[in-house]
């Protein structure tokens, strides 16, 4: 990303980000969006063999569906996706995966421990906007994370949308998320979900394949239907391409974009798009915004 890319706005002071940051849910208005708050480490759960969801106190904390955090250990920052419910004042949750020093730091931290947490920061799942529609939730590997704030909203006002369906693909059973809330959901008379694997063995009963194996299993209203996906980029694109198929309205399809941000705020340009900042243009972007720029490499 060339720094071209700023427009020569190499001088804005922090007033001038507060402002752009504080249309999207940017934590205590008037705060210092560069500065983190100290938040204390209320329980960490292990999800799968490198995955951990940690819980922080939110200490009057709101966010939206779709939103992310930046969490600070004493090693660095990273971006990630906030994964609790919306309408659960106590604390917030963000699942990681130990992947890199930070990450590992962050998975390393117990119950009493404390975290810098920066944000909320991004557009959200326009979830509200599409009340009335059928739904359709398609979540790869980690990427039901950012989904899951979403199906909280949704099954807490259930009576305000259509037929619900959730579609998630993993590698492997021991990469499966939320397993108990997802049997939980799949319990449920008014949603459907779906689980389905790329590499199965003799314990799996279920379905055996890529996330777009199940789409012919949705049964909506392609006019009066709204999709929300995330996952790796290859698999979103495919599955855009599949809704599309099916009759969606590429203005309908929302996509969770999995960038790498820094500085949260539009700045660094780490996290650019072709001509968006995914951290203060998204994480959340409609398909008919971005379709052009899921083919091109590099990009």
């Amino acid at each position: 990303m060339g720094m071209h890319a700023y427009g020569g706005r190499y001088d804005v002071g922090v007033n001038a980000v507060e402002d752009r940051v504080g249309g999207m849910g940017g934590g205590v208005h008037g705060a210092n969006p560069y500065l983190p708050r100290i938040c204390r480490v209320r329980r960490v759960k292990r999800e799968t063999y490198n995955t951990f969801t940690i819980d922080v106190e939110a200490d009057g904390f709101r966010f939206m569906p779709g939103q992310f955090n930046m969490l600070y250990a004493f090693v660095g920052e990273v971006p990630i996706s906030i994964s609790s419910d919306p309408d659960n004042h106590e604390f917030i949750s963000h699942t990681i995966r130990s992947v890199g020093h930070v990450t590992r730091a962050l998975c390393s931290l117990r119950a009493g421990d404390s975290v810098g947490v920066r944000g909320p920061f991004g557009n959200p799942w326009p979830i509200k906007e599409h009340e009335g529609s059928d739904i359709v939730v398609v979540a790869g590997g980690l990427g039901l994370a950012p989904l899951r704030p979403l199906m909280y909203h949704v099954l807490a006002n259930r009576a305000r949308y259509g037929r619900v369906f959730l579609l998630y693909g993993t590698k492997t059973q021991r990469d499966i998320l939320y397993r108990s809330e997802l049997a939980r959901w799949r319990a449920r008379f008014d949603i459907d979900v779906h689980v389905t694997l790329s590499r199965a063995d003799g314990r799996w009963h279920g379905n055996v394949g890529v996330v777009t194996s199940l789409i012919p299993r949705v049964h909506v209203d392609p006019m009066y239907a709204s999709a929300f996906i995330c996952g790796p980029e290859v698999m979103m694109r495919f599955v855009a391409r599949e809704l599309l198929n099916l009759g969606l309205d590429a203005n309908r399809i929302f996509l969770s974009m999995e960038r790498n941000m820094k500085c949260a705020v539009g700045l660094c340009g780490h996290c650019q798009f072709g001509p968006e900042f995914v951290c203060k243009d998204g994480p959340v972007l409609a398909y008919s915004r971005i379709a052009s720029l899921l083919n091109v490499a590099e990009v």
